[in-house]
């Protein structure tokens, strides 16, 4: 009779010539334990399931979306359950709002770093464990008291390699390698007035676990790390980026290490007119981009910024700010050697007014 639908009561069998025929009809058949009185009353009861659904601008978000950012979203809306997408826009599940009541923080370890402005997007809404960090202290606050420890070395991984060895763990090859990468990046390779005893010890030791010379990676890195050609101005620029905050002033550092004066001329050259429109996008006071010769062990810093020229010329007494750029002789160290003069300055210019 074509059929669309057969609904068998009272859990009555259906034998298997029937569900043939079904198929063969594209005919459904439900089976129901209940009477034919109830089957009915529940049918006039239904309605289709597109009068409760949306079909068009519907209220999704994205696998990568912050539980912070949708909370907000979800709280505005009357519906229950929200769809989540992919990359592709195509549904991968859902989230309903008891999911985001009972969303537990995620737990961070802060390493290299313990400034704000220096961490993560939203990262006051995790929970912050640990603290491994060489540098100085900044303003972030915990809800909790966490294990902070900061050592004055060259490079955080000379404290992640003592971590190593105060627990007993033995060091895979691959991590030694990576670990005294950073020690030669970060020391200019025992360069830096920032290197210390520990940090050259520890290299070595890992150099030896990794089965590499220092020397001979330390020339391979700087000079692949010269290698800027393949990337644009804005990848250089962030390429080592951070930004400072001291009273009402705000910072903003780069650098570029070379071990060939050739190659930081043409980066300067290059970078000229990206920094000036940089400084005023970043809503930066002073906006430094370093470019550090390892081999002559000085460094040439572009400066821009309304008090830029003022404040360099303050923070390095003798040095002179020429069209946006200085020469800094026996300066390599944008933590130890810029930073602390900058702040020097900064709080002298602040104690004058």
């Amino acid at each position: 009779m074509n059929a669309g639908c057969i609904v068998v009561c009272l859990g009555a069998p259906v034998s298997r010539t029937i569900q043939r025929l079904a198929k063969e009809h594209h005919c459904t058949v439900i089976s129901t334990p209940l009477d034919t009185y109830a089957v009915a009353r529940l049918i006039n009861q239904s309605m289709p399931v597109d009068y409760f659904m949306k079909k068009e601008k519907l209220v999704t978000f994205h696998r990568n979306d912050y539980t912070e950012q949708i909370r907000e979203i979800m709280s505005s809306k009357r519906y229950r359950d929200f769809p989540i997408l992919d990359k592709e826009d195509r549904y991968i599940g859902m989230i309903s709002r008891r999911n985001l009541l009972g969303v537990r923080k995620r737990g961070l370890i802060l390493v290299d770093h313990n400034e704000l402005s220096q961490a993560i997007d939203n990262v006051e809404d995790a929970e912050i464990l640990e603290i491994i960090d060489h540098h100085r202290i900044g303003s972030l606050e915990t809800m909790n008291p966490v294990y902070f420890r900061n050592q004055p070395v060259g490079c955080t991984g000379t404290i992640v390699c003592q971590l190593f060895r105060e627990n007993n763990v033995e060091i895979p090859p691959h991590i030694a390698g990576l670990l005294c990468s950073a020690i030669l990046s970060d020391t200019l390779m025992f360069r830096s007035p920032t290197c210390t005893f520990f940090d050259e010890e520890a290299a070595r030791m890992l150099a030896k676990i990794a089965g590499i010379e220092c020397e001979d990676l330390a020339a391979d890195m700087f000079t692949a790390g010269a290698n800027l050609s393949g990337k644009t101005d804005e990848e250089i620029f962030y390429q080592d980026y951070k930004t400072f905050e001291y009273g009402d002033s705000k910072l903003g550092i780069a650098q570029i290490n070379s071990m060939s004066g050739k190659e930081l001329v043409k980066i300067r050259e290059r970078m000229m007119p990206y920094l000036s429109k940089a400084a005023a996008h970043l809503g930066l006071d002073i906006l430094l981009f370093m470019l550090t010769d390892i081999l002559d062990e000085s460094t040439d810093v572009i400066c821009f910024g309304e008090t830029a020229t003022k404040l360099t010329q303050d923070a390095f007494p003798g040095v002179q700010v020429v069209d946006h750029m200085a020469h800094l002789p026996g300066v390599v160290s944008r933590k130890k050697q810029i930073v602390p003069a900058l702040m020097k300055a900064v709080n002298q210019a602040s104690e004058m007014v």
